[in-house]
């Protein structure tokens, strides 16, 4: 493809071309061409299909605003969907392609939806999907088929992403002018400046229009002030966009160190996500150009009249040959002038105003193309691109012919973070728009951010802001002066918000990005959706990624129109980060794959690793799911490995079990407000089972406590709660007992600890110590392999048992030994699958599957072994009336012939509701068939029952009977001997 539409002049690179794809079509473009420049210079006019109708859509913007031009980019994993091709900057090799449409963007099955579009108005899934399960699956079908515009990745992510902090007196968001005087300002005055800009140059609106300031060109003075700034010790941060103000002074930036889809050439992260923390910021954003309402306005070739001019001026691009141009303001002359002088022919300038731009028109090569008290346009021709317009110019009508429709509706100021911050809006008769009100936080608003107009009021204003912040940072204010410059004409303010008469409003487009009509917003007002927060979600008005930047206004005036209401008090939506699209892979940074959280290894990982075990993440830690001989599969190892548990002996590694050591006068004290259990009477060398509640009275984890001496104790609980049993012991320490004369020390790392149960495991450890075992719930001391242990009898397997506590650096050779002995006999390794199945049969509840956070002692039946004296964290929450009330789930076992689905409904028959769920399942390990616990409503009178457990995600289901939730040696017989 040629530039056909190419011309001379522009800030690109010609020396340097770049060759990429568009819908798999080889095209050229140069080194600073966004996408859009380069697609429109080869006469592209349409570049995707719209949301809902599947409109044709070609590019209407020249910055991040972009609500039509969107574009997947890349290949593979590194394929990015929704990207604006005017914010994309060409590198080789980019393969971008346009969405929404099949099979082809010139030809898609998808724009029949017009021809039915009376009957999807705004809203119509409110009124349309309505029905049973049967019909929300065919429902399902499609909605997700329609659902969102581009399509998701489906490969990993190949490359990586990066956070970053950052400190600063100033942080100052855009680089125009406004922003480069805030920033040389605030340098100037001894501040550490931070300049962001999502641009790949820095400039903003000196980019398109010529000036001249402080004697020199307006890019060379931007240039001398980004290095006044650097000297200063300073920093710019290019491709960067400050997508979130958060509570005190914290900034979120996102930027890209590659363009969408592209390798980081280097092979370092792709994005990077900075979180700044500043003492002041300023917003220099600049402002948004509006659409103007008529038929047919989002036709490829209708396009924002600003954006035009960059395209000439900054790209040298001609979008059109033939134009016409509407507007409200004075800055559409500009674009007129630039248009001509690139061999344009304007055919005729539409000012809806009754007075035109004083010294602008005069130099136009044909004044008498204005048209003033013009309605800007009536109807457009064309299907796939603009060919020509009706307008009616003081009455007159014109008919013209053209290809490029140029509008100007006024200018919106970037306000997005002020609000973000907790600042307010104001409303600006001369900008008819909402600017900043009073600031919150420490961010002062400048340039056409701020409502100022001009190259001298931005200059003025952005130099004043970075002085009032570098002051307000604790720097003194400057000597200079601010910059002077000209050239640089204002938009001469403006609005233009009604729709021309005699339009259909069914195809009067607010939303481009969503499809949102005029009759959209009409019908909304007309069902009772007046607030514009429910305006937004009834009719998707400024949602998805556009987040209404060219829409709000529009849609807000309509709204006020209808309620007779000014525009001022017709409300506001709120601005959320992100305002400018951020991709997950970003906010998710380092935290990928094994990285997605912090990945703990125990001190016996190493001895584990060369066994090649099945790896379970439990919590932080990194432990053994099955240790599988050759051949064997998962669950193969794991009945395996338990079954030697019950007939011979097994050894497990529990060495990342939460541990306390609990030291001082009133240990028993805090204990006693800590479990839910007696713990005070406990004598030296004994232990019990125990567990723990939140404040409200539900049980929050469960572990086991013993006394090591008169007022020492070791307080152990589940792997996975450690975190939270830590904060829980430092808050009832610090709060609830602040007077008590007593140290808790964290000691899970400080000690490794095997389980060493079975048949055979007392004469096997009596082997090892010499002396007898503990008897059940006792602790004795001893040595293995030459090394002092610490040995707690205690089970969770069912059988007799011994947790072996030993040093952590003096752990291997103690495992290696006990390790030896259990395989010696016949016995196994078994890991957490293996417990898994032993726990359940023998009716052992666990933290995640039924200590979920919404059971009560009396739920797990553990309600025995309250302490009748009160006084521990929970006791008043235990007495609110709901808690003990008919109805409750309570823990059952369930028995069945066929396998029964973890997580599985617990029914009565076909259709009828949930009574309860599966918690844990299991094959029976003695017998043939099945075990499982389970929540059920009013378990405890119900066994005996027979009930379905139905899975309709898996389709699984079983028959099953409920039972006590004790399937091995219910009196505890084998672990007591």
């Amino acid at each position: 493809m040629t530039g056909a539409r190419r011309q001379d002049g522009g800030l690109i690179d010609r020396t340097c071309p770049i060759d990429f794809t568009f819908d798999g079509r080889p095209c050229r473009g140069f080194r600073g061409d966004t996408l859009a420049s380069a697609l429109l210079a080869q006469g592209v006019r349409v570049m995707g299909r719209s949301f809902k109708y599947h409109r044709p859509r070609g590019v209407m913007a020249a910055g991040v605003e972009e609500a039509n031009a969107l574009v997947g980019a890349g290949e593979g994993g590194r394929y990015e969907p929704n990207t604006r091709a005017s914010d994309l900057f060409i590198y080789e090799g980019l393969a971008a392609v346009s969405q929404n449409r099949w099979p082809s963007l010139a030809f898609d099955v998808g724009a029949a939806s017009q021809w039915i579009k009376r009957f999807i108005p705004a809203g119509f899934y409110y009124k349309t999907f309505f029905g049973g399960p049967r019909l929300w699956r065919i429902y399902e079908h499609f909605i997700r088929r329609a659902a969102g515009l581009g399509a998701a990745p489906t490969g990993a992510e190949p490359d990586s992403f990066e956070h970053r902090a950052a400190f600063c007196d100033v942080l100052v968001v855009g680089s125009g002018p406004a922003g480069l005087a805030a920033a040389k300002a605030a340098a100037a005055a001894g501040a550490r400046v931070l300049l962001v800009e999502q641009d790949d140059r820095l400039g903003g609106s000196l980019l398109r229009d010529g000036a001249t300031i402080d004697g020199v060109d307006g890019l060379a003075w931007a240039a001398a002030s980004d290095a006044a700034v650097r000297a200063a010790g300073g920093r710019t941060l290019l491709r960067t966009t400050a997508y979130g103000y958060w509570d005190h002074g914290l900034i979120t930036l996102a930027q890209r160190l590659a363009e969408a889809g592209q390798p980081h050439p280097d092979g370092g992260p792709v994005q990077r996500l900075w979180r700044v923390r500043a003492k002041q910021v300023v917003l220099a954003g600049g402002a948004i150009e509006r659409p103007l309402l008529f038929a047919g306005n989002d036709r490829p070739g209708v396009m924002l009249s600003s954006a035009v001019r960059t395209y000439v001026e900054r790209f040298g691009v001609l979008p059109g040959q033939r134009v016409v141009i509407a507007t409200a303001t004075d800055d559409a002359y500009l674009t007129a002038l630039a248009l001509e002088a690139a061999g344009a022919e304007v055919v005729a300038l539409l000012d809806s105003r009754g007075a035109g731009a004083p010294g602008l028109a005069e130099r136009l090569k044909t004044p008498a193309v204005v048209h003033l008290d013009a309605q800007p346009v009536v109807a457009i021709s064309g299907r796939s691109g603009v060919t020509g317009l009706k307008a009616l110019a003081r009455g007159r009508p014109l008919n013209l012919a053209c290809d490029l429709i140029c509008v100007s509706g006024g200018f919106t100021p970037v306000a997005h973070l002020h609000m973000q911050a907790g600042g307010g809006l104001d409303w600006s008769e001369a900008f008819a728009a909402f600017v900043p009100g009073p600031a919150r936080q420490g961010q002062i608003s400048a340039g056409a951010a701020a409502g100022a107009d001009g190259l001298a009021a931005h200059l003025d204003g952005g130099w004043s802001a970075g002085v009032r912040a570098a002051v307000l940072a604790g720097r003194s204010a400057p000597t200079g002066a601010a910059p002077t410059g000209t050239g640089l004409e204002g938009s001469g303010a403006g609005a233009a918000y009604a729709l021309a008469s005699g339009a259909d409003s069914k195809t009067v487009f607010v939303d481009l990005q969503n499809d949102v009509t005029v009759a959209d917003i009409d019908l909304a007002w007309r069902e009772g959706y007046r607030s514009a927060e429910h305006l937004k979600r009834y009719t998707t008005l400024g949602m998805a990624t556009d987040q209404g930047k060219t829409s709000n206004l529009l849609g807000l005036s309509r709204l006020a129109e209808g309620e007779g209401k000014p525009m001022r008090a017709a409300g506001l939506t709120t601005f959320r980060p992100p305002y400018t699209p951020v991709t997950l892979g970003l906010l998710a940074g380092e935290a990928t794959g094994a990285h997605v959280a912090p990945q703990r290894c125990g001190p016996l990982h190493e001895l584990h690793s060369l066994r090649k075990p099945f790896w379970q993440p439990s919590g932080y830690w990194l432990r053994p799911r099955a240790f599988p001989r050759p051949g064997e599969t998962l669950p193969q190892a794991a009945l395996r490995e338990a079954r030697a548990v019950r007939t011979t002996a097994g050894l497990t590694d529990v060495s990342t079990l939460a541990k306390f050591e609990i030291a001082g006068p009133d240990a028993a004290a805090l204990l006693e407000m800590v479990c839910a259990t007696t713990v005070a009477k406990l004598a030296v060398d004994r232990g019990r089972y125990t567990f723990m509640l939140r404040e409200d009275g539900l049980v929050m984890d469960d572990g086991t406590v013993w006394r090591l001496g008169p007022e020492r104790y070791l307080l152990t609980s589940s792997t996975g709660g450690a975190e939270r049993m830590t904060a829980h012991l430092s808050y009832v320490r610090k709060v609830l007992g602040p007077r008590l004369q007593v140290s808790v020390v964290n000691v899970q790392e400080h000690w490794a600890a095997a389980a060493l149960a079975g048949p055979g495991a007392r004469d096997l450890l009596q082997g090892f110590i010499g002396d007898a075992p503990p008897r059940h719930m006792s602790a004795a001391q001893g040595r293995i392999a030459g090394t002092p242990v610490r040995v707690l009898a205690a089970s969770y397997s069912g059988e007799r048992a011994f947790e072996v506590y030993v040093a952590s650096p003096d752990a291997a050779p103690v495992w290696t030994a006990l390790a030896d002995a259990v395989e010696a006999t016949g016995g196994a390794l078994y890991g957490l699958e293996a417990l898994e199945l032993l726990r359940i049969e023998k009716g052992h509840v666990e933290v995640g599957a039924e200590i979920d956070g919404r059971r009560t002692p009396a739920d797990l039946g553990l309600h025995r072994m309250l302490n009748p004296r009160g006084g521990y964290v929970g006791v008043q929450g235990l007495a609110r009336p709901d808690l003990a009330a008919d109805g409750r789930q309570t823990l059952v076992g369930l028995e069945s012939d066929e396998p029964i689905p973890e997580g599985a409904m617990l029914i009565a028959a076909s259709g009828d509701a949930p009574q309860g769920h599966v918690s844990s399942a299991a094959v029976r390990l003695s017998a043939e068939g099945a075990v499982a616990l389970g929540l059920l409503a009013n378990g405890a009178a119900r066994l005996g029952e027979t009930l379905h457990a139905v899975s309709p995600t898996r389709g699984q289901a079983a028959t099953v009977r409920v039972v006590a939730p004790h399937f091995h040696d219910p009196a505890g017989e084998r672990y007591r001997d």
